[in-house]
């Protein structure tokens, strides 16, 4: 338990430095988070972030399933190899540009898949903070979403050693599990 606490801290430690130096640069305010990712393992890990939504003003987003989950925002549930992705992919893209209407985040912070990617082009046109936190799951390959994402990332973590090499950007940052 102690592992997986000091872990989570170096994860929270690196992105609250990044905060603090944003507050300086450009606000006199606590910044908005957004936490956007599928369901599933992503979700679970995701969660493990909710202190700094507690530390922060923000909001979680993930996709609609037949799983409760406590996100202030549902998307529609896709994946590379559904057939409708392309239609879906639109229509999360018109709920991303409301949520982004009604909630104008700072930071956006994803531990992957494309639903997060309407949130990605978001932060990239309005010069938002975006932070993508490699996968778990994916030790010894890059994922898709890392790869299309880390082009802009802010900040790109890693939760494995191994994941480094795939990825120029980068950083270490321990497991969130």
């Amino acid at each position: 338990m102690a592992l997986w606490f000091e872990r989570l801290r170096s994860i929270g430690e690196i992105f609250s430095r990044e905060v603090e130096v944003y507050l300086v640069m450009k606000h006199n305010r606590k910044p908005k988070l957004c936490l956007v990712s599928s369901s599933g393992g992503h979700w679970e890990q995701l969660q493990k972030l909710q202190t700094l939504i507690d530390k922060y003003e923000g909001f979680l987003v993930t996709e609609k399933t037949q799983f409760e989950a406590n996100a202030k925002y549902f998307m529609i549930q896709t994946d590379l190899k559904d057939k409708f992705m392309s239609v879906k992919m639109v229509v999360n893209g018109f709920r991303v540009l409301r949520i982004w209407i009604i909630e104008r985040p700072d930071f956006i912070i994803t531990t992957g898949t494309m639903v997060a990617y309407p949130f990605y082009l978001l932060s990239v046109l309005f010069n938002k903070k975006f932070v993508f936190i490699e996968t778990f799951g994916r030790a010894n390959m890059p994922t898709v979403a890392g790869k299309k994402m880390e082009k802009h990332a802010d900040l790109f973590i890693v939760q494995w050693e191994t994941q480094k090499i795939f990825y120029k950007k980068a950083i270490y940052g321990g497991c969130l599990y």
